[in-house]
C-alpha cells in the first residue's frame, strides 16, 4: 500500500481527535460566563460545575469575564486551544449580538462549536392585577380602545423584542420602559407603577404570592412548568408565536466533533442526578438538554430570526 506525503501528514491528527475525547479532561476545565457574577447564567453554571467534578477526574472553575453583551468572554473562548478544557456558558443574545449590537469580533456562529444546550427561559408577560384584562384578548381590546396608555417593561434585548412582538401581533401600540433587571421591573408592576412586563419565570415567581401579579401568557410552543396553568400565546391565537431565552454550553472553533460528543455525555450524566434537577426547579431554572446538533439548529433559527426582525426594523444596532 502507497501513502502519499499529504497522508502521512493528516493521518496523526486524525488519529488524535478520538485519542483527545477519550482522555479529555486532562487538565482544569475553565467554564467562562461573559456576565457579571450572581445572575441566572452565572448561577447555573457553578451548579453545573459542582455536579461535574465527583465525575471528572479535572477541577471545574467557573470564571467571570463580563463586558459587551457577552462579547468579551466569548471571545476568548472562541479563540482557545479546541481541546475541551474551555468552554462558555451564554445566553440566546449570543446569537441576536450580532444584529444588536455595532462589532462583534468573532462570528457568532462560525466560530463556536455547541455542545449543549442547558435551560429554557420562559418570557411571561404580566400585569398589575388591577389591569382590566386577564389574557390577550382582553389586553387587545384594551390597548387598541382610544386613550389607552399601556406601556410595557423589559430587561435586556430579548425580552424588549418579546414584550414588542406581543404588541405587534395583536396590533396594539405598547411602548417599551426599559429596566435594569426583572427585579427592578417585578416591583413596579406589584406597585402598580407598570401596567404590563415582560420578564423570565425566575423573575416573576417570587411575586405571585403577593396576589399583585397575573400572568397574561407565556411565550413558548409549550407550557412552562413552573406554571402549569398559564395559556401560551398560541393557545390564545397567536399562531407559530415560539420565543424563549436559553444558556447553552460552547466551546471554541474547531473543537472536534467527538469531543464535543464526550462533553456532552458529561453534561447529560450530571442531568441525570436528581439533586442537580432539584436544586435547578429550586432556583426557577428550567432543564432543557439537547444535543450539539440541536443547539446548533436552534442558533441558526434564531439567526434566521433576528435577521428577519432586522431587516424589518424591528431590533436596532445599540
Amino acid at each position: 500500500m502507497q501513502f502519499t506525503r499529504r497522508a502521512m501528514l493528516v493521518a496523526p491528527s486524525v488519529l488524535a481527535v478520538p485519542a483527545l475525547a477519550q482522555t479529555w479532561p486532562a487538565k482544569p476545565i475553565r467554564i467562562v460566563v461573559p456576565y457579571a457574577a450572581g445572575g441566572g447564567t452565572d448561577i447555573l453554571a457553578r451548579a453545573l460545575a459542582e455536579a461535574l467534578r465527583p465525575a471528572l477526574s479535572q477541577p471545574v472553575v467557573v470564571e467571570n469575564r463580563a463586558g459587551a453583551a457577552g462579547v468579551v468572554g466569548t471571545e476568548q473562548v472562541a479563540r482557545a486551544e479546541p481541546d475541551g478544557h474551555t468552554l462558555a456558558a451564554v445566553v440566546s443574545t449570543h446569537v441576536m449580538n450580532k444584529y444588536t449590537l455595532e462589532r462583534v469580533p468573532f462570528d457568532v456562529l462560525r466560530d463556536v462549536t455547541p455542545i449543549a444546550m442547558l435551560a429554557r427561559n420562559t418570557m411571561l408577560l404580566v400585569a398589575g392585577v388591577d389591569q382590566p384584562f386577564q389574557d390577550l384578548a382582553g389586553l387587545r381590546a384594551h390597548a387598541t380602545r382610544s386613550g389607552s396608555r399601556l406601556s410595557t417593561g423589559s430587561t435586556e434585548a430579548l425580552s424588549q423584542f418579546i414584550g414588542q412582538e406581543f404588541a405587534r401581533r395583536l396590533n396594539a401600540e405598547i411602548p417599551d420602559v426599559s429596566y435594569r433587571s426583572g427585579g427592578q421591573l417585578m416591583t413596579d408592576i406589584v406597585a402598580g407603577h407598570l401596567p404590563l412586563g415582560c420578564t423570565s419565570t425566575a423573575s416573576v415567581t417570587p411575586h405571585i404570592p403577593t396576589g399583585k401579579v397575573k400572568i397574561l401568557a407565556a411565550s413558548t410552543a409549550s407550557r412552562t412548568p413552573f406554571f402549569p396553568d398559564v395559556r401560551t400565546a398560541q393557545e390564545q391565537g397567536l399562531d407559530g408565536f415560539d420565543l424563549s431565552g436559553w444558556v447553552g454550553l460552547l466551546g471554541p472553533r474547531a473543537l472536534p466533533e467527538p469531543l464535543a460528543a464526550r462533553i456532552h455525555e458529561a453534561v447529560a450524566a450530571a442531568f441525570a442526578q436528581e439533586g442537580f434537577r432539584a436544586r435547578l426547579a429550586s432556583l426557577g431554572i428550567e432543564p432543557d438538554l439537547r444535543g450539539p446538533a440541536q443547539l446548533k439548529a436552534a442558533m441558526e433559527r434564531e439567526d434566521q430570526i433576528w435577521a428577519a426582525a432586522s431587516a424589518a426594523g424591528h431590533i436596532q444596532r445599540q
